[in-house]
């Protein structure tokens, strides 16, 4: 595999993720990191052990040595940021939501065409091993026709009123804090299982916390605050708290939950598909165990064992059975395939059929999902389409 040269945009809580899961790869170098400015961007780069730091992504997109590009920025940055890198010719991979819009994000679909471009997005989910293999078992039929799929998404980051996040800001991370957040994971998540896309939502969108203390200077993502910070009080206007119902095409329907002032929950992603024959559920903080559920017989859960699963999906399995692989593998299987598709020079519209990673298309769509949501919560909560195209 010929080597790849990439960079880093945006350096937060996500940013060392991204470079922890490409230099498991072995052929990709991450060689420069950007932030807003060149102090915290030599800071994160002698951290990361990266070789360059530029104050601004301009100044990084204008490195002709970098082939790909990580956008890792607060959700307002992202369209401005994606844009440029498209101009400049890199390829990139964006972390989710795509756009603060599903507007921006078709906009941002429309350009990475443009351009035949890699582009990607980080639903990771995706690819932990038994989800693979859950999307297999269903394609063929295994739990029958799906009937109903449900499920929820919980953490408690966002528990106290000191609890704060740029998320939660309009402006910076859009119209939806949980649901933009998180709830687009559920989603695309239940999605890829089943193999069916979602046609119109119902729900109800609250703020628990109506007024947070807001740190007057910067804090990391998720971290708690500081005896001795400085707050001010913030008017929250953004949802903490989500129940969304859900139709799928093919007339299945669904219902999920999503909170991040839910004590005890620290990243809880659960989805349960029910079909005429079976049911299949998966829970990201069990990531080795997929619950089979039955009728006329007892119940079962297969453990990820890579000689147990379904042929597409035992790449996915880097352990043998018992050595336990989570969110950081899921993580490290995406960007595998996504650097593998670079390096082979693969072309994202003549080879789209060999894509097996989640495009700015799939962005697109996840954006659209809680464009509607947002959209039935303001009316009242009304059945509302969600409208692609």
């Amino acid at each position: 595999m010929r080597r790849i040269r990439t960079g880093l945009i945006g350096a937060g809580f996500v940013g060392p993720l991204h470079v922890e899961a490409v230099r498991r790869l072995g052929f990709v170098e991450v060689v420069a990191v950007a932030t807003s400015s060149r102090e915290p961007a030599e800071k994160k780069a002698e951290q990361l052990g990266i070789e360059r730091a530029y104050r601004s992504y301009e100044e990084l997109l204008a490195d002709d040595s970098i082939e790909a590009v990580h956008v890792c920025t607060p959700n307002y940055k992202h369209y401005e940021v994606v844009m440029a890198a498209l101009e400049s010719r890199k390829h990139v991979i964006c972390d989710k939501p795509l756009g603060l819009t599903a507007a921006e994000a078709r906009a941002m679909r429309q350009r990475a065409a443009e351009t035949r471009k890699v582009n990607a997005v980080t639903f990771n989910y995706r690819f932990n091993p038994l989800v693979q293999h859950a999307r297999a078992f269903i394609a063929k039929g295994e739990i029958g026709k799906v009937s109903f799929m449900h499920g929820y998404y919980l953490q408690d980051w966002l528990l106290y009123e000191t609890d704060f996040s740029w998320r939660l800001e309009f402006d910076k991370g859009g119209p939806s804090c949980a649901v933009g957040d998180i709830g687009s994971h559920w989603c695309d998540t239940a999605q890829f299982m089943s193999g069916l896309r979602i046609r119109r939502v119902l729900s109800s969108l609250s703020t628990v916390v109506p007024v947070r203390k807001k740190p007057v200077g910067s804090r990391e993502a998720f971290a708690a605050a500081a005896s001795e910070e400085m707050v001010e009080d913030y008017v929250v206007t953004s949802d903490d708290l989500a129940s969304v119902m859900v139709e799928f095409e093919g007339g299945a329907k669904g219902m999920f939950s999503v909170g991040q002032v839910c004590p005890g929950h620290k990243n809880d992603l659960q989805i349960e598909i029910n079909g005429s024959k079976a049911s299949i559920g998966w829970k990201q903080e069990r990531p080795n165990e997929l619950w089979m559920g039955y009728r006329d017989r007892a119940n079962g859960a297969l453990l990820r064992e890579p000689g147990l699963l379904d042929e597409s999906a035992r790449r996915y399995a880097n352990l043998p059975g018992g050595h336990n692989e989570g969110w950081a593998d899921a993580f490290k299987n995406l960007m595998s395939n996504i650097y593998s598709f670079i390096a082979e020079g693969g072309d994202p519209v003549s080879d789209a059929s060999r894509i097996d990673f989640p495009t700015f298309e799939d962005g697109y769509r996840a954006n659209c999902v809680v464009d509607a949501i947002v959209k039935s919560s303001a009316s009242g909560s009304l059945w509302t389409d969600v409208e692609y195209e």
